[in-house]
């Protein structure tokens, strides 16, 4: 048969030489895959052996975990400093009574007086400073920066929240600005160019209430002067209000802004701080 004579062929030189390049070859491909069969072997032996395969990861994640310690390390460093300098009176959710002094008008309150580490818009130069007295025990409370003005100054067009003040006990204070051209077209106005009390809380409702203001809900309104500034004052019932059914409010106008000061309560609220809430409306000057 040819086959079996083919199969009886010695070998010749050419034969000989193609037969060492073939294994030459074979040997080296045996060797460039060593790693790959390694690997191979070691997965199928992993797939076996889970547990094998579990202190892989588990290497794996302890390493990566280093790093991320040493990173986070890193990072807590260079930001410390920073939190180390915050002063107590930009301390959020705190009791003022721990930072700002007593008041040398009456010791059981505190006093603030806003400056340009305070707001936005004292920063600006777009409104001027105010003050006031609280209890010790209130709570400055964060505000948003959509409300804050943050974003429009120092040319606002819509009323803006400065700063806010609460006392789950007792009630909450804001303070809130509003742009003077947004009630008068004249420059530097006072509050009577600007127009009556009535007027002006007609314009200024909605901003004490938190939602709308009907002229019924004004149970009182009066004008007091203190030096060259000239203050309106209001006592209003407001049932459907969104800051309480009871409010009082203190208005002002300086430079380019009116300044409203509100204090709000519930009727639990109201029952027992009534007093409390006066003195603060009585004490805030611009």
């Amino acid at each position: 048969m040819a086959t079996a004579s083919l199969a009886k062929l010695p070998l010749t030189p050419s034969s000989s030489s193609s037969s060492q390049s073939s294994s030459s070859s074979s040997t080296s491909i045996k060797s460039n895959h060593a790693q790959k069969i390694s690997y191979f072997s070691l997965h199928r032996s992993s797939v076996k052996n889970p547990t094998l395969l579990q202190q892989s990861n588990t290497q794996k994640q302890e390493q990566q975990g280093k790093v991320i310690i040493r990173r986070d390390l890193l990072l807590g460093i260079s930001v410390l400093p920073f939190v180390l300098e915050v002063s107590p009176s930009e301390s959020k959710e705190v009791e003022v009574g721990s930072y700002l002094p007593p008041s040398s008008t009456d010791p059981s309150f505190v006093f603030f007086k806003a400056s340009t580490k305070d707001t936005p818009a004292l920063r600006a130069g777009n409104v001027a400073p105010y003050q006031f007295i609280l209890p010790p025990t209130w709570k400055q409370l964060r505000i948003a920066n959509i409300l804050s003005g943050n974003y429009c100054q120092p040319k606002c067009a819509e009323p803006w929240v400065e700063v806010k003040f609460e006392d789950e006990k007792q009630g909450k204070i804001q303070v809130i600005a509003s742009p003077l051209i947004r009630l008068t077209n004249k420059p530097n106005a006072t509050i009577e160019e600007i127009g009556s009390p009535e007027k002006l809380i007609a314009s200024l409702g909605p901003f004490v209430t938190g939602n709308s203001y009907d002229p019924d809900e004004l149970l009182e309104n009066s004008i007091e002067k203190v030096g060259d500034q000239t203050y309106y004052r209001y006592v209003l019932e407001t049932p459907y209000a969104l800051t309480g059914t009871h409010n009082l409010a203190k208005a002002t106008a300086k430079g380019s802004t009116v300044i409203l000061f509100v204090a709000s309560a519930n009727d639990k609220q109201w029952q027992t701080s009534q007093k409390t809430l006066q003195t603060i409306v009585d004490s805030f000057q611009v």
